[in-house]
């Protein structure tokens, strides 16, 4: 559209809507054209018009005779319209007398209203010149003059009648051109209203469509099959920011080149239509359409049209659909969002419970590890705790089974790294960053890994790792619901620990390190139903009271230490030691015959002998059960070997007595 069509378009636009403003909604365009006046002040585009009409009217109202006449037709400022007198049109005057004068008699007849004509002398012909003012067809203003220069001998033979004549054919001529104008406008108007009525009516379809839809991917695919419809010749694609994977083929990730002039980086940063002509010699139009809502852009449409397709193309109408696109994807967003975090809630509700179902270290890493490999879906999961006593991050769960029991260096690798930093790492392709290295990835060739570390009551106690084959598996989202889960699991170790520290601490005497009486006594009654035998060593300190007398009760209870120290590195791992109260200490050896009971308490009575400081005895009593015995209790065997133990004192102390019920005929121990 030129410059000129776009001016009258906007003026008759603006004439329209004054008609219709003044003549209600419905009005007739022929009656309406009929009575409109057309003024200079009100029509700022009216010498244009005039001057094309002038040029129509010579042509088609002049007789032969009347060929050779000079017209011209100025406005009602008395400024000059057409023809220009530097144009050097055939047959115009070009002589500024004529042209003075001709605005001098125009002037006349502006202000009286009627022709005016006056005989001049002009280069030795005598010229008639005239002015016909024009008036409008409704009010009658004057709204240009007409000037015409003719020889003498034809005014005097009539040629005024002519002139007049044609003066009078100009208004009709230029008000055929106006309503040509009018009309083409109003039919401009009409396609135009059309187009948009049916371009609101897609863009209605399209919306509805849109937020029928409440998933994210038939939103893209949606706005996607509209676009390539509306414009099928375009190159479209859809560049995504966001932490969202998609298999439709248009949909790809969005890489920012700062500093470029990339259409998509630039309307991605700006949330605004960017356009890309390319240089002068290019043949094609780059756009961008942000993809944004009320929380941000989250992608960019590209799109890329042929120059002449381009004038076609719509931007007000391609940014309105960008935008209610935008719209719907974000409100799929949130819905997806919503029912992601009720599922994440549902997720940590049941690991918490399964969490909570033990106390125990190994059932809690036992159950973590089932439920985050099918949480996250992934391929391989890792579980890493501190062994201080292996010096080192044992690998506690794992279902890549070789690296089970390992102790992994907690300074190396992605573990390591995780330890000691404390912060969470995520992988999208192991395999593309040099340098990396994990047991894990290598071992099980994984490409897309999330770990954090496990921390308990504050300190970093180990590392949870999570790893699938396939690169970019792993979201952002996922990486922070295993923070999160990392949070309840640390929860429930440090509960565990906690559980087996007070545990240990009631199962254990204060002073000696040893078990408790009570614990004691559970362990051998439940040892009583699973076991074939058992023997029992009740010890007791020589003299012991003399000993907190001569020495001190410090000194003494220095001594109950001595003496739980070498009960402790003289028996088996599985052998439980006690204090059964005061300075009588007791020692069940499962499945062990009263034999090789008696050995490990001369073992013991020796040691203390030897090794305490100040030197003191110890007395010993053995007592065996039997699966074979009948009435087998607790109860009886304590007894049974406290009575040894009361042997052992009456006949001298510092030797082993057996329990002469059960092994009638076994001679005592001698004294050292």
């Amino acid at each position: 559209m030129s410059d000129q069509e776009a001016r009258d378009q906007e003026y008759f636009r603006a004439l329209l809507q004054g008609a219709v403003r003044s003549s209600g909604e419905h009005y007739d365009p022929a009656a309406w054209l009929k009575e409109t006046d057309i003024v200079s002040h009100d029509f700022p585009y009216a010498a244009e018009l005039i001057a094309e009409s002038f040029s129509e009217w010579r042509a088609e109202s002049a007789p032969q005779y009347a060929k050779h006449w000079d017209w011209c037709v100025l406005s009602h400022e008395l400024k000059w319209i057409g023809p220009s007198p530097q144009a050097g049109h055939a047959g115009e005057h070009k002589e500024p007398y004529v042209q003075s004068k001709w605005q001098e008699y125009a002037a006349i007849s502006l202000d009286s209203g009627e022709i005016y004509a006056a005989q001049e002398r002009v280069n030795g012909q005598q010229l008639y010149l005239m002015t016909f003012p024009l008036r409008t067809r409704k009010a009658g203003e004057i709204f240009a003059l007409l000037c015409c220069a003719m020889p003498a001998v034809q005014y005097e033979q009539g040629g005024w009648h002519t002139a007049e004549a044609m003066a009078k054919h100009f208004p009709v001529c230029f008000y055929r051109n106006f309503e040509h104008l009018f009309v083409a406008d109003l039919a401009r108007i009409h396609q135009h209203a059309e187009r948009e009525s049916n371009r609101r009516s897609l863009l209605f379809q399209i919306v509805q469509r849109m937020h029928d839809n409440i998933d994210v991917n038939a939103v893209l695919a949606e706005v996607i099959d509209s676009l390539s419809a509306m414009y099928p010749d375009a190159v479209l694609e859809l560049f995504m920011s966001q932490d969202h994977r998609s298999t439709h083929p248009q949909v790809k990730p969005l890489q920012l080149r700062l500093g470029s002039e990339d259409v998509c980086a630039k309307a991605f940063k700006d949330g605004q239509v960017t356009l890309n002509a390319g240089r002068e010699d290019s043949e094609v139009v780059e756009i961008g359409l942000p993809l944004g809502g009320k929380q941000g852009v989250y992608g960019v449409f590209h799109m890329v049209l042929d120059k002449p397709a381009f004038p076609e193309v719509d931007l007000r109408f391609l940014s309105m659909v960008a935008d209610t696109a935008g719209t719907a994807f974000e409100n799929a967003k949130l819905f997806e969002r919503s029912n992601q975090l009720i599922r994440e809630l549902r997720m940590s509700n049941e690991l918490t419970q399964r969490l909570n179902q033990s106390l125990r270290l190994g059932d809690i890493f036992q159950y973590a590890f089932e439920e985050l490999l099918e949480m996250f879906g992934a391929d391989y999961c890792c579980i890493l705790h501190m062994n201080e006593e292996k010096g080192g991050l044992e690998v506690i769960a794992c279902n890549h089974l070789p690296l089970v029991g390992e102790i992994i260096n907690s300074t190396e690798g992605i573990s390591g790294k995780i330890y000691t930093t404390g912060e969470a790492i995520i992988l999208s392709d192991f395999a593309g960053m040099p340098g990396a290295k994990s047991r894990l990835m290598e071992a099980t060739r994984s490409q897309s890994l999330i770990a954090v570390p496990l921390n308990v009551g504050g300190v970093v106690r180990g590392t949870i790792m999570l790893a699938h084959q396939e690169p970019h598996f792993f979201t952002y989202d996922s990486f922070r619901l295993l923070q999160a889960m990392a949070g309840h699991i640390g929860l429930a170790v440090g509960n565990a620990r906690l559980h087996a520290e007070v545990r240990y601490l009631a199962n254990r005497d204060s002073l000696t390190g040893l078990y408790a009486r009570h614990y004691l006594d559970e362990e051998i009654k439940e040892r009583m139903t699973a076991d074939f035998c058992g023997s029992l060593i009740v010890v007791d300190i020589d003299q012991f009271k003399t000993v907190n007398d001569t020495y001190g009760h410090q000194r003494g209870d220095k001594i109950l230490k001595q003496v739980s120290e070498i009960i402790k590195s003289s028996i088996r791992q599985g052998d439980i030691a006690a204090r059964w109260g005061g300075e009588e200490l007791a020692v069940y050896l499962p499945q062990l015959g009263v034999q090789q009971a008696v050995n490990v308490a001369e073992r013991i009575r020796k040691r203390v002998m030897g090794e305490t400081e100040p030197r003191v005895t110890v007395s010993c009593g053995v007592a065996e059960w039997s699966w074979i015995d009948e009435r087998v209790s607790v109860e009886s065997l304590f007894y049974r070997a406290d009575m040894a133990l009361y042997g052992a004192k009456n006949n001298g102390r510092n030797q082993v007595v057996i329990d002469s019920k059960m092994t009638e005929g076994l001679s005592k121990s001698p004294r050292a």
